[in-house]
C-alpha cells in the first residue's frame, strides 16, 4: 500500500486509507527512563516509545498570474493578493485539493520531507526555501492532532510546469489557483492555512497557526 501523502490531513481519509503516519503515534512507554549508567540502546528504545505527534510537511509553489488571471479585487479569503497563483494538487483518495506535501517519515526532518514529497508528487527537484508556517491541527474522529510544517517552494516557470508528472495512484490533477478562489477548491481549514502562508510569504515572515487561524 502506498505511503500516505499530501499533508497531515490526508494521513487518514474517509476511505480509511493510512500509511506510515500510523507509526507517528505510539503508546507511552511504561516505567521510568533508563538510568545514565544503562546502555544507550536501552535509552534509545525508551525514547522511541514516547508519544509522537503526527507531522507532515508541504510547500507553497507559485507562479505569476497572467494578465487574464490577475485578481480583480481584494481576496475574499484573507490571502495575500499580490498576483501570485498557488499550485494545488487533487488527491485520488479524498475530495478537495491541497498543497503538495505529505507525511514526515520516522527520523526524517520536515524540511527533507517537503523536498522529497515535491519530487515524488510533481517531479520537481528543488530545495524548499524558508519556513512559512507551523499549523497545529486539532484532533477529530478521523485523526489525532498533529502539526503541518509549510515551506516556501518558490516560483514555478512555464517550462517546469510543463514537466510536472503526477503519481497516478495518488494524485489525479494539479492546477494554479488565484488566492481569492482558494475557498472554492479547499475545505475552510486548508484554505485558511494556504491564505496565511501566502501572506507570510509576501510579508517575509513565518506564522504560527492553529487549524489555519493565526495565533499570537
Amino acid at each position: 500500500m502506498p505511503r500516505a501523502r499530501g499533508g497531515y490531513d490526508q494521513c487518514v481519509s474517509d476511505s480509511g486509507r493510512s500509511g506510515s503516519a500510523d507509526r507517528a503515534v505510539a503508546d507511552a512507554p511504561s516505567g521510568p527512563p533508563p538510568r545514565p549508567a544503562e546502555s544507550s540502546a536501552a535509552r534509545l528504545r525508551w525514547q522511541r516509545g514516547l508519544p509522537r505527534k503526527r507531522m507532515s510537511a508541504a510547500c507553497v509553489l507559485v507562479r505569476a498570474a497572467s494578465a487574464g488571471e490577475a485578481d480583480d479585487g481584494a481576496a475574499d479569503d484573507g490571502a495575500a493578493d499580490d498576483g501570485a497563483n498557488v499550485l494545488l494538487v487533487r488527491p485520488t483518495y479524498r475530495p478537495g485539493w491541497d498543497l503538495p506535501g505529505g507525511v514526515v517519515e520516522q527520523d526524517e526532518s520536515p524540511y527533507a520531507a517537503a523536498r522529497r514529497e515535491v519530487a515524488e508528487e510533481l517531479g520537481l527537484h528543488r530545495a524548499p526555501g524558508r519556513l512559512l508556517a507551523l499549523d497545529w491541527v486539532s484532533p477529530s474522529p478521523e485523526r489525532t492532532e498533529g502539526i503541518t510544517v509549510v515551506y516556501d517552494g518558490g516560483l514555478v516557470t512555464p517550462a517546469q510546469a510543463a514537466g510536472i508528472r503526477l503519481p497516478a495512484d495518488e494524485l489525479s490533477d494539479w492546477t494554479f489557483v488565484a488566492p481569492r478562489r482558494l475557498a472554492a477548491f479547499m475545505e475552510p481549514r486548508l484554505a485558511r492555512r494556504v491564505a496565511a502562508c501566502l501572506t507570510a510569504r509576501r510579508d517575509d515572515r513565518a506564522v504560527y497557526l492553529q487549524d489555519g487561524h493565526p495565533v499570537g
